[in-house]
């Protein structure tokens, strides 16, 4: 019974077809008896030219993600829509019993990611958020060493980082696309990377800051982008976790500096030294460096870097969503009751900003 559902083909469609789109397809054409049947874009021609790339010149093209669902029979669907469209295209998949996949970020308010999580649990579907560096070797072997108790326990982590000058544009600069800049679209990866790593405890306050001073300057970006630029280019916070612990964030798109440092943990036993990179996004800079006292002595440790994953991690967690909905026991490898304290923390940094005061964190009912 259990090799007929394997080798049954894994209908999916594609709501979307805009920059990381081709990604998805890419990936989704190397896996074993999974098929792309349908797509929505508004755009049905550039989407149809699109799909014609990669010889799929079958593939139903609608012009309304929700059409898509309700006329074909999907086991599931990527949403690769703007983020201010994750949240209403996730529910609707959901609630009409499609499992979904979702590109970071999961949305762009606390109450969307909330409607996410009630329509998840209803529905008893996979929905799984798309953080593909969790599938890294590397960044496995910091959530490895926290949970070894090398570190003892940790108690404040400083996120470093980010793009000295890289602005995306296209799309994600836009509040009215993308909801939110650097924030969302780098700064996801890198509180994943820690949240993860220890476990991800439950948010309680956040103070934060955002600036833009960059990316809406024609001097920095092109003049036609820097009249569009409305989302923010650096952000930063402190944030109070349960159980006594501190992240220090900084995230950013462009600075006046290559780095404002590495990614530290620091522990009670040990601490860690993760090397500052432009996006946490699975890539490592070079060794990480582990400290601690052996017989009293100081000691520094390098770890070499791991191998990549041949196949790619965009690869990886495609093939862990699909064996996921496979299985059909409603468990997702990256479970969405983690990423609401991800997204927890992004709202929050927007909403201190904002009031220019710390903030309380609220966890809605699921």
């Amino acid at each position: 019974m259990e090799e007929k559902k394997c080798n049954k083909k894994f209908r999916m469609g594609i709501i979307g077809v805009g920059h990381i789109a081709k990604a998805y397809v890419e990936n989704i054409l190397k896996l074993d008896n999974v098929e792309i049947v349908a797509a929505s874009d508004l755009l049905v021609e550039k989407a149809a030219v699109f799909f014609e790339q990669y010889g799929l010149c079958d593939v139903r093209i609608y012009s309304d993600y929700r059409e898509l669902i309700d006329n074909e029979k999907l086991d599931a669907v990527a949403v690769c829509t703007f983020n201010v469209t994750h949240a209403e295209c996730a529910v609707y998949a959901l609630d009409r019993g499609v499992n979904v996949i979702l590109e970071k970020p999961m949305c762009v308010t606390m109450e969307e990611a909330a409607d996410i999580l009630r329509a998840e649990k209803k529905s008893g579907k996979i929905m799984f958020v798309g953080f593909q560096p969790r599938f890294d070797n590397n960044i496995k072997e910091i959530k490895n060493i926290v949970e070894s108790g090398k570190l003892g326990k940790v108690y404040y982590i400083r996120i470093g980082g980010g793009r000295r000058r890289r602005i995306p544009n296209r799309s994600l600069i836009e509040k009215k696309t993308s909801g939110f800049g650097a924030l969302g679209d780098i700064g996801c990866y890198a509180l994943d990377m820690v949240m993860n790593a220890i476990g991800y405890p439950k948010p309680l306050t956040v103070s934060g800051y955002k600036s833009s001073y960059f990316g809406a300057n024609p001097k920095y970006n092109d003049p036609e982008n820097a009249k569009r630029f409305d989302v923010d280019d650096f952000a930063a916070g402190f944030v109070r976790l349960e159980g006594g612990i501190i992240i220090d964030f900084i995230t950013s798109w462009a600075m006046h500096i290559d780095t404002p440092g590495d990614t530290v943990i620091l522990g009670t036993e040990g601490a860690l030294r993760i090397p500052s990179v432009e996006c946490w996004n699975g890539a490592m800079s070079g060794n990480m460096i582990l400290y601690n006292d052996v017989d009293g002595e100081q000691t520094e440790t390098s770890l070499p870097i791991l191998p990549e994953v041949p196949e790619g991690l965009f690869y990886c967690k495609l093939k862990a969503f699909v064996d996921a909905c496979r299985e059909g026991k409603g468990k997702s490898p990256i479970p969405s009751s983690e990423i609401i304290y991800n997204q927890a923390i992004i709202d929050g940094l927007v909403r201190s900003s904002e009031l220019g005061k710390e903030v309380e964190i609220v966890i809605p009912e699921i």
